[in-house]
């Protein structure tokens, strides 16, 4: 699963990287320990550009009666996403991309849950597969969104058996295209990321906590 990331990334950074061409984002500040339910920074294609804003964490399906279904639908499994009422429509229509410079796992050792803190190469950007939702409720607009997982690669399956769907850089164009609906393309996206291209280490249990939103969340335990 994913449950925590990173987005530390300066915005001219992100901009350039992810070709944004129009932004509704005010207010963007590095964050450290990104938690469920907090506004997350969200690409989607808009007028034929990418679009930079935020997507609250947690999918409210266009069809749910109240808001609480958010807490369960954090993340989404690639490999049924097709099949389930809550994504389906979504996977073939409202697809984004969820910015990250690192996402956390807790890997089991004996009795305790050691956190690790995951990046591809050396801490460069990348972008987690996601799925997007419209809801209303009344007079409230609400968007939201999941992250897909997908089964872990080598380096992964000593922390967890999921991890995030981390997109190729060639494959994003594909993933914001709505045109593109066709379930079997979809599914050879959504694959686990090399695990000779990224890299693990151990962090302080700081990050345990979402109040916990500072540098030190990422750092090295060593190095504390």
């Amino acid at each position: 699963m994913c449950g925590r990331f990173s987005l530390t990334t300066e915005l001219d950074q992100l901009i350039e990287r992810f070709q944004i061409e129009q932004m509704s984002i005010d207010d963007y500040v590095p964050r450290y320990n990104i938690a469920p339910s907090q506004q997350i920074p969200a690409v989607i294609k808009a007028d034929g550009g990418n679009r930079l804003g935020t997507l609250r964490w947690g999918l409210i399906p266009f069809w749910a009666k109240d808001a609480s279904i958010s807490n369960k639908l954090i993340n989404a499994r690639s490999e049924t996403a097709h099949e389930k009422a809550s994504f389906k429509h979504a996977l073939k229509r409202r697809r984004c991309l969820l910015l990250s410079d690192g996402f956390y796992e807790w890997k089991r050792e004996d009795n305790r849950k050691v956190p690790m803190y995951i990046q591809v190469k050396r801490g460069e950007p990348f972008a987690m597969a996601g799925l997007w939702e419209k809801w209303k409720s009344g007079d409230e607009t609400v968007y939201t969104c999941t992250i897909l997982t997908t089964g872990a690669n080598e380096l992964m399956e000593n922390i967890h058996t999921r991890m995030p769907v981390i997109l190729k850089k060639e494959m994003e164009d594909l993933w914001l295209d709505s045109d593109v609906d066709d379930v079997t393309i979809l599914e050879n996206v959504m694959q686990p990321f090399p695990s000779e291209e990224m890299n693990a280490y151990e962090v302080s249990t700081l990050v345990n906590s979402p109040t916990n939103d500072e540098p030190e969340c990422s750092v090295p335990i060593e190095e504390i």
